[in-house]
């Protein structure tokens, strides 16, 4: 494990493994090096490029600085790219795709290639009821200290059924997850109070970028695949693509060759056009 120091003098821990361009990749809720999906990713990835997995701030071996700002990870993320000395890929999922696509905006040509799985925005009326609701309840319970109720509320918001979670929570992982959960508040804010897609801010970001999202999920979560099109269709340089049975845990057997396709495929742009985004089913 190495670390990073981040523009407010937070410690970011981070690894790298394999060789070639760099890939940071940014973990969604609770999620980290070491609980999650992107270690198994990075080393399906690790033959083609040099990839970066971090913890970020509030996990795992990761300090944290209050009070909390989506820019602070902005720079978190800024800080691994100046260790590394060149412009990175970087692909986020869920509210790790947030995220990526904040750092997109806001560091520009750092990051040379984006790809996102899932940004969890929506427009939906109802959604966004349940969201309000989910937010205030959050807030109690981490307010008063209550940090397994915390993680319960986030799974049944993403549709965890309730007999799974109570057998989480008598599992020997639920620790790692209750040792996480503040950072539950941190996603929210990156995820934005309203949840609406930043569709003005993200037609700025100039790079190639991937969007995709799971066909599993067009049933139970239509909306994420609205919001993956509407995305597609404002940033100059995007395609949508959706990953046939995969839900909102995308598998990283399933992923992995479709980032490589993306992140090593060298891209061109005619001056002045504008690529039109496509869904591939």
């Amino acid at each position: 494990m190495c670390t990073v120091t981040s523009r407010d003098g937070t410690e970011i821990a981070y690894e790298t493994r394999g060789s070639g361009p760099a890939v940071v990749l940014v973990d969604g809720a609770l999620c980290y090096r070491a609980f999650g999906p992107m270690t198994h990713l990075a080393e399906l990835l690790a033959p083609h490029f040099t990839v970066f997995t971090y913890d970020r701030r509030g996990r795992g071996g990761s300090d944290d600085s209050k009070p909390y700002a989506v820019g602070r990870e902005v720079e978190d993320i800024q800080a691994l790219i100046q260790q590394i000395g060149a412009g990175v890929f970087v692909y986020g999922i869920s509210s790790g795709a947030c995220l990526a696509l904040e750092a997109a905006i806001r560091l520009g040509n750092k990051v040379k290639k984006l790809a996102l799985y899932e940004p969890p925005y929506t427009s939906d009326k109802e959604v966004l009821r349940e969201w309000r609701g989910y937010r205030q309840q959050l807030e109690e319970y981490l307010t008063a200290g209550r940090r397994g109720d915390a993680v319960e509320i986030y799974m049944q918001a993403v549709g965890t059924p309730a007999e799974q979670v109570a057998a989480m929570r008598q599992a020997s992982t639920w620790p790692l997850l209750e040792r996480v959960a503040p950072t539950l508040a941190y996603d929210i804010a990156l995820i934005g109070a309203n949840r609406t897609p930043p569709l003005k801010r993200a037609a700025g970001v100039k790079v190639p970028t991937l969007i995709l999202d799971g066909g599993a999920n067009w049933v139970s979560m239509p909306f994420m695949h609205a919001t993956a099109t509407s995305l597609a269709k404002v940033i100059p340089h995007a395609q949508h693509r959706t990953l046939e049975g995969q839900t909102h845990d995308a598998d990283p057997e399933v992923l992995a060759p479709v980032l490589i396709e993306f992140f090593a495929k060298v891209h061109s742009f005619q001056r002045g056009r504008r690529r039109v985004a496509r869904s591939l089913r």
